[in-house]
């Protein structure tokens, strides 16, 4: 088995592409089917379909203005694309059925298209607020999916409001011919459910909305891939469970110090050493010659003659040449055979004299010094800079969990009583998901706030109610705190990826349904009494959020089953479930 950083990214953005182009399979297989369901006439499907082909492939064909994209965000963005924009097309479609009932095709698509577009419009607007959201995570994949996510939104609505009327004119009459049974039932007992549990339902959902969001805020955020769970895993996640069943975890850790001092070196790798959770710790000040040195020990003339062989006398005009080399006079003066030089600076001083001819070797000396400059010159390029030297340990530790970040925070204070007043810098995975989880509460914030807000104003202006936005936004941020309440309750970790992603687009998606409720609540009320419209408001809503809201959580749970890139399956796993839970309360 082979565990590696190099070349991983490569590797499981290939296994993902492979992974995304069966899900789109079995995505499309489903919406087919979920169509056939869900129409009144089998040639719907083929300008539904056409409808978002076309959608799809401007939006990925567009991402080359952006230069590059996240492999997370291309392999996503179809799937999500289609569950999340395929309800315009619905809506549209939908409108065009029930007024081509009384009327010809041409009028029937104009008709229908003035009534869908206010629905279509605030829809798309609450969609793409939850997009631009995400774009505000300090955290830059959010940035990434959001704009892809945003400008497929926006082709999606182009492509439904300019290119859908005429398919709808082209297949009218195959639509005609096609006609058969919907076979979504009515739910008309959702609807006397509501009248009769009216008094029931609000309060028990208000008791819900405040455990589920106690809960949710209990949850147990993980910031490494490797720790996230898959139901499929990457071949390079299983070489690394192999690797770490057989010989324990290896954390690797690197510490930046300011470099030229040696002792401070040795001091502060004596003392890391002695850390009960470090296996082991390389530094140049920690590297034996032999038994008896260490390659940054200072050693006089006389010590250095014996450790390579050389004569005494050739060793004591080295040391008055090296002394002149660093205008250090005092030694030539005083008396050379007392002056130290580090092992390291001497070795690498001699053979630049002997490359310029100023001192000569026999063949075996020769070939010795050379073999062992080729050893020191790599380990001063890999441990010593031009400002600073590095330390790169290895811990027994999980690459995250408050038990590392502890270790992160003794090892930088105990290179800081060596190096007062100095910047130490860690570098790993470690201090890395370490960042994550600092940047995790603001993201979060500002991607809740701006979420609700966005949303709020949006449905402001198309209900022009204070209230009604108030109760959408409430029961669709009810759903996402039960959402993320499930793995609390279960006491399993969620990535702090899929809870910031999923977050932003279940609500600027789910949202969609209750508009739609609340859409055809409002225009029932006034032809008829409020206990029979919000019966009928339900019956004829539900092929609808049937529709679009089993894609989205088909796509969720395949993606989520399927994907062996863990950021992707977390993300699908939490948008099926959430998707569920926001049709169930909506």
């Amino acid at each position: 088995y082979v565990s590696t950083e190099v070349g991983s990214e490569e590797a499981s953005s290939k296994a993902l592409e492979k992974d995304m182009n069966l899900i789109l399979v079995l995505a499309v297989i489903i919406i087919v089917t979920v169509l056939l369901l869900s129409t009144k006439a089998y040639m719907e499907i083929p300008v539904l379909l056409i409808t978002f082909g076309v959608a799809a492939i401007l939006n990925k064909g567009t991402n080359y203005w952006l230069g590059t994209i996240s492999s997370v965000t291309d392999s996503i963005a179809v799937v999500l694309q289609l569950a999340l924009a395929i309800d315009y097309a619905i809506i549209l479609c939908d409108r065009f059925m029930e007024e081509h009932e009384t009327m010809d095709a041409e009028n029937a698509v104009k008709v229908a298209l003035s009534k869908a577009i206010p629905e279509i419009s605030a829809s798309s607007l609450t969609t793409i607020s939850g997009m631009v959201a995400m774009m505000f995570m300090q955290f830059r994949l959010g940035y990434d999916m959001g704009i892809v996510l945003v400008k497929a939104i926006i082709f999606s609505l182009i492509s439904v409001f300019m290119l859908m009327p005429g398919i709808l004119l082209l297949f009218a009459k195959g639509i005609d011919r096609s006609h058969h049974r919907c076979y979504v039932p009515n739910i008309t007992f959702a609807g006397k459910l509501a009248n009769k549990t009216k008094y029931i339902i609000p309060p028990l959902f208000v008791l819900v909305l405040v455990f589920a969001f106690l809960k949710s805020n209990n949850c147990q955020y993980i910031y490494d891939t490797s720790s996230v769970e898959s139901a499929k895993k990457s071949e390079s996640k299983i070489a690394q469970e192999k690797i770490e069943e057989a010989f324990g975890v290896s954390n690797q850790l690197v510490v930046m110090v300011p470099g030229g001092s040696y002792e401070s070196e040795e001091g502060a790798l004596k003392e890391i050493e002695k850390l009960d959770y470090v296996d082991s710790v390389l530094g140049l000040a920690n590297v034996s010659i032999n038994d008896d040195y260490m390659l940054t020990d200072k050693i006089s003339p006389r010590n250095f003659s014996e450790l390579t062989d050389l004569d005494i006398e050739i060793v004591r005009l080295l040391y008055v040449a090296y002394a002149y080399n660093q205008e250090q006079y005092g030694p030539v003066f005083t008396g050379i055979d007392e002056y130290e030089v580090p092992i390291i600076d001497m070795f690498l001083f001699l053979y630049a004299q002997y490359q310029q001819g100023y001192v000569t070797l026999d063949s075996e000396m020769d070939k010795n010094l050379n073999e062992l400059y080729d050893t020191l010159h790599d380990a001063k390029q890999q441990l010593q800079g031009t400002d600073y030297s590095r330390f790169v340990l290895s811990l027994r530790l999980p690459v995250e969990g408050e038990e590392t970040y502890a270790a992160l925070d003794e090892v930088r204070a105990v290179c800081q009583k060596y190096y007062p007043g100095k910047e130490i810098i860690l570098v790993g995975n470690s201090t890395s998901d370490h960042d994550l989880m600092s940047s995790f509460g603001s993201d979060n914030l500002i991607i809740s706030i701006l979420t609700a807000l966005f949303v709020m104003l949006i449905l402001f202006f198309t209900f022009q109610s204070a209230g009604l936005p108030v109760l959408l936004v409430l029961t669709i941020q009810g759903s996402i705190w039960i959402n993320f309440s499930v793995p609390a309750l279960s006491g399993s970790p969620v990535f702090f990826i899929a809870y910031l992603i999923v977050s932003a687009i279940q609500m600027g998606a789910t949202i969609d349904y209750a508009i739609v409720i609340s859409n055809r609540y409002l225009q029932l009320k006034q032809v008829m009494p409020i206990r029979d419209a919000i019966v009928e408001t339900l019956n004829q809503s539900f092929p609808t959020i049937f529709t679009s809201g089993s894609i989205l959580t088909c796509a969720g749970f395949l993606i989520g089953k399927i994907a062996s890139d863990a950021t992707v399956a977390s993300i699908g796993i939490a948008l099926g479930r959430g998707t569920l839970i926001s049709i169930i309360l909506v």
